[in-house]
Parts: structure tokens; C-alpha cells; sequence
């Protein structure tokens, strides 16, 4: 044991203690009164929704190393996948990435940490670090084993992505993720020349990004298919360079393919729409680096109170 293990193990006890002593209220994540949840015991009700926190050393996925994926005990939401697990020390399950859209990071109540809760429900997790360098990621999701269950690999719940530009991605959010199987959405910018870019920069039309969205769902529950069938009835894909209102080459109609098959389904598609005297101009493009967009921008019309203005569903299939 070295200094700085019982060092860390020191300072994490006492944020546990303090994790304990929290009182908030539960959290009201999306769509909160017409989720259904697991039961919770007391002591998983304890973390889950008041914030608190397990002792160190001894949660059950802590020193835990099978092949599987670990869900939101709470909802049941693909949380993390046993690939990115790592043995901090530090006396939780330490994970260096999660499954995408699947965790969201907000300031935690003490000022200096940042706390993780599960996208779907709002389950709290545990708290997020960076900058410690225990693995190329340099990111360390130290969560409470009490906040997940874990599904070993034969029957892990599988997930997919898609991603998509049709115009103001606020609109195509606000119907994407409405959809029966969809895990989580978050939009951003893809397709374009520059790393890291801003809102400002993408609409100045000197990047080439496209607003789009990145769609993660649940494949026993949709297909990629629905989804993109849903994708091409919520905007017109006849556009080009412009969206309703909305004029600008960022908000062209693109699908970005992750593999050959969904290449094939797009078009597909695109082939059936134009048959039935549509004349599609949505491109075909293979998925480079998705950028999220500012959190300003993230279910735009749900903290809005509001609806879309340049998009609607269609029946077009």
C-alpha cells in the first residue's frame, strides 16, 4: 500500500461521509412522471436519489472483472460496458468512458466536483475526475456500485447509433427522442474541417459542419431502419441548404453511415422515396468525429417549453 492509496482512500471516505449526510430531493429527470422504475432498497434509494455514497471497498462491482455491460439499477439503461472498466484504487467500480449519451455530468452540490447521473432517468452514479492519468482517456466515472446492475456479455443489451442532419437540430431532436427504443439523444456538429468547432463558427458556413444528431437506441426494442425512416418523415429531405426558414449549408440532409449496413438501409430508402415522386437530396456520408454541441443547445425545445417552428412529421412510407 502506497501513501497516496491510503491518501485517496482517506479523502474519499470523508466525501462519503458527506455524500451520506445529503438530504436533496430526488432528481427529476426527462419524462420523470411517466417512467417506470425498479423497486429500491433503502440503501440504494439512499445513493440513487438522495446522492449519497457507498462506502469505499464495498460495493460488489468493485473488484469485478467480467465481460458484460452495467445498467442503471434504477431504469435499466446501458450505462457503461465492462471493456472500459480499470482498477483505480480508489475503492469504487472506475470506468473511463461510457456507453455515448448515456451519462450526464452536472456540478455537484459541495462546488468543486462534478457529479454523474444516468441520462435517462436521472439516477445519481457517483462523481466524474480528469486529469489523473491512469489511462489514455484521462478520465476516471468513479461510480457506486449500488447504483448498477450488471448483464453478463451472452446477454448483454445491445445498443446502436445513428446520426443524422436535417436542418435546426433542436427540431429533429424534439421528435427523435420521443421515439419508442431511443436510448438517448445529443446533437452536435459532424462532417466538417475543424476540430472542437462553436455554434458561431458552424453557422458562419466556413467550417462545413452539419447540425446533426446522434441517436442511440435500443435494437430489441426499434431498428435502424425506424429510425431512419422516422429521420427522413420529420424533415424534408428535398431541401437543400435549407430547412423551412432556416437557410445555411449547415443545415443540409445528411445520414452518416457507421457501417455498410446502415449505408444499405439509407439508401434503400432514399430509393423508395424517390419512387414515390420525392426528390430526395439527402446525402450519404461515411460518420466522422460527432462534436457536441453546447449544453445550451442539448433538448433545446423540452427546457424551452416549446415546439419546433421548421419541423413536423410527415407520413412519407
Amino acid at each position: 500500500m502506497t501513501i497516496r492509496f491510503y491518501f485517496l482512500s482517506l479523502v474519499f471516505f470523508l466525501l462519503y461521509l458527506t455524500g451520506c449526510s445529503q438530504g436533496s430531493a430526488p432528481p427529476d429527470g426527462p419524462n420523470i412522471k411517466t417512467m417506470k422504475f425498479n423497486e429500491l432498497t433503502k440503501e440504494e434509494e439512499q445513493v440513487i436519489l438522495y446522492k449519497g455514497t457507498e462506502r469505499p471497498f464495498s460495493g460488489k462491482y468493485e473488484n469485478f472483472n467480467e465481460p458484460g455491460s452495467y445498467i442503471c439499477k434504477r431504469c435499466g439503461a446501458p450505462l457503461y460496458r465492462s471493456t472500459d472498466k480499470f482498477d483505480a484504487g480508489c475503492g469504487w467500480p472506475s470506468f473511463d468512458d461510457e456507453i455515448p449519451g448515456a451519462v450526464v455530468r452536472l456540478p455537484d452540490a459541495d462546488g468543486f466536483r462534478t457529479e454523474i447521473q444516468c441520462a435517462r432517468c436521472g439516477a445519481h452514479l457517483g462523481h466524474l475526475f480528469t486529469g489523473e492519468g491512469y489511462t489514455l482517456k484521462n478520465t476516471r466515472h468513479c461510480v457506486n456500485s449500488i447504483s448498477m446492475d450488471f448483464i453478463a456479455s451472452d446477454d448483454t443489451p445491445l445498443t446502436d447509433t445513428a446520426i443524422f442532419a436535417g436542418g435546426c437540430f433542436w427540431g429533429v431532436e424534439y421528435y427523435m427522442k420521443k421515439m419508442k427504443g431511443v436510448i438517448s439523444t445529443e446533437v452536435g456538429y459532424t462532417g466538417g474541417k475543424t476540430d472542437n468547432p462553436t455554434y458561431k463558427e458552424v453557422c458562419s458556413g466556413t467550417t462545413g459542419h452539419y447540425e446533426a444528431i446522434e441517436v442511440v437506441f435500443d435494437p430489441r426494442i426499434t431498428t435502424y431502419e425506424a429510425v431512419t425512416k422516422l429521420f427522413f418523415e420529420i424533415h424534408d429531405p428535398t431541401q437543400w441548404n435549407h430547412q423551412g426558414p432556416d437557410v445555411g449549408v449547415q443545415y443540409r440532409s445528411a445520414v452518416f453511415y457507421r457501417d455498410e449496413e446502415q449505408k444499405s438501409i439509407t439508401e434503400k430508402l432514399i430509393r423508395e422515396l424517390k419512387e414515390t415522386a420525392y426528390p430526395v437530396v439527402t446525402e450519404v456520408l461515411p460518420a466522422t468525429t460527432f462534436w457536441k454541441a453546447e449544453d445550451y443547445h442539448q433538448e433545446y425545445y423540452d427546457h424551452k417549453g416549446s415546439t419546433p417552428y421548421c419541423h413536423g412529421y410527415v407520413k412519407r412510407f
